[in-house]
């Protein structure tokens, strides 16, 4: 190697690595844009489709969003009167949210205002068991639903549903 390329190498690795020291102080000044995370949580944006959320209040039992699910992950049986009629409200509804692949073509095809289903901004949903990702939910249930034990043969409120932060149940039109 002649000394004009060595000179050349020595200057072009030096103007390289001021280039790098000139990136790395413009960004040592600018205020910290990290997010502290178990303290400080970002709020979704509007758009974001979280875990699916049902009101057996305002639900019609009418099926749209069943047949809706490409996952096939929700199910639902109408309530029946004592002549064995068909009554407008759900007797019990399912979700399975370890099936559901958050498309939202069900809150989509609820006819109901404001939608019986809807994806809530709640983005962190932890479970300890599969059994807890089959929510179900009957007429006095909350939003979140339960899962249903096995042993005991009963409904039962979810132990490791964690919640993020007081976001509205609800988007807001």
């Amino acid at each position: 190697m002649n000394d004009s390329n060595y000179f050349k190498t020595i200057w072009t690795a030096s103007v390289n690595t001021l280039k790098g020291l000139y990136v790395t102080w413009r960004y040592l000044f600018k205020p910290a844009i990290t997010v502290q995370y178990p303290e400080e949580k970002l709020a979704p944006y509007p758009a974001f489709r979280g875990t699916l959320l049902f009101d057996a209040k305002t639900c019609i039992a009418c099926g749209l969003c069943a047949k809706a699910c490409p996952s096939e992950c929700i199910t639902l049986e109408s309530r029946k009167d004592g002549a064995g009629k068909r009554v407008p409200k759900p007797e019990w509804y399912a979700l399975d949210l370890g099936k559901c692949n958050y498309c939202g073509l069900c809150e989509e095809a609820c006819p109901t205002k404001p939608r019986s289903v809807w994806h809530s901004l709640d983005y962190e949903v932890a479970f300890s068991e599969r059994s807890e990702m089959l929510r179900c939910w009957k007429s006095d249930t909350p939003f979140l639903g339960e899962i249903w034990d096995p042993k005991a043969k009963k409904l039962k409120k979810p132990k490791t549903h964690l919640q993020v932060q007081s976001v509205p149940a609800r988007r807001m039109p």
